[in-house]
């Protein structure tokens, strides 16, 4: 007997309902994506969905209006395509934020993760008045914050801002590719894949990698010990001539 196929969870408006009760009309979700890649910037996202008295929309209609809407890690390229643009044309607002790789190497992946999120926030053209994140919290900002475990897979609003962020990103990163298909951008999108590692192995990397990252640093470690082997081998030749 076959066991049941498990299903992907399905975001709910339970968070945004619960803050308009509160009296908060403009929630933003928030979440990233690209914080595990070894190569280009990490993307931050924040979609404030059309929800409560300002708005058309009731619960119900909001999650009609997104159907499909669920973590990015869940859906195809060709989903988050499609429901990049539903979120686009119906969402209140949209903002998008970049932590440069220059920026992740010199703080830290956390603080540029932190830094793109700020940004997305300053993109929207509706300020918040609450903000709903995928278990991260924004110090500084004076706004009502709630940090989600997982947020992505149970927050409508997370989940939107998920999708945002993916194909932003995704996009950047085939883009970049055309600049330097060796490495295989368009396939991984930067992450550590074998395929990737053995590229980086034989062309060095890049300036859209990210030199404080593990993999890209042991490499420039080998890179550098192999240099000065080499040149220790030359001194050597050279004082038995």
């Amino acid at each position: 007997m076959r066991a049941p196929t498990k299903s992907k969870q399905v975001p709910t408006l339970e968070e945004e309902v619960a803050l308009l009760s509160q009296g908060y009309s403009f929630i933003a979700g928030i979440d990233e994506a690209g914080r595990g890649s070894l190569a280009g910037p990490v993307v931050a996202a924040a979609v404030i969905l059309p929800l409560g008295i300002p708005f058309r929309f009731d619960p119900d209609e909001c999650l009609a209006c997104f159907e499909g809407v669920r973590d990015s890690k869940q859906l195809t390229a060709r989903e988050r395509e499609r429901l990049f643009e539903v979120i686009m044309q119906h969402a209140v607002a949209v903002g998008v934020g970049i932590g440069s790789v220059e920026i992740i190497d010199e703080r830290n992946i956390l603080q540029a993760t932190k830094y793109a999120m700020r940004e997305a926030l300053a993109q929207l053209t509706i300020p918040p008045q609450a903000l709903l994140l995928d278990a991260i919290h924004l110090p500084g900002i004076e706004l009502l914050q709630r940090s989600i475990i997982k947020g992505d897979a149970q927050c409508l609003s997370i989940a939107a801002a998920s999708i945002i962020a993916k194909v932003t990103r995704d996009r950047m990163m085939i883009e970049l590719h055309e600049h330097f298909p060796v490495y295989g951008f368009a396939q991984h999108k930067g992450y550590g894949t074998e395929y990737h590692l053995v590229a980086l192995r034989e062309h060095g990397a890049t300036l859209h990698h990210r030199r404080s990252f593990a993999p890209v640093r042991e490499l420039f470690s080998l890179f550098q010990e192999e240099e000065l082997n080499s040149s220790r081998l030359k001194v050597k030749s050279n004082r038995s001539e």
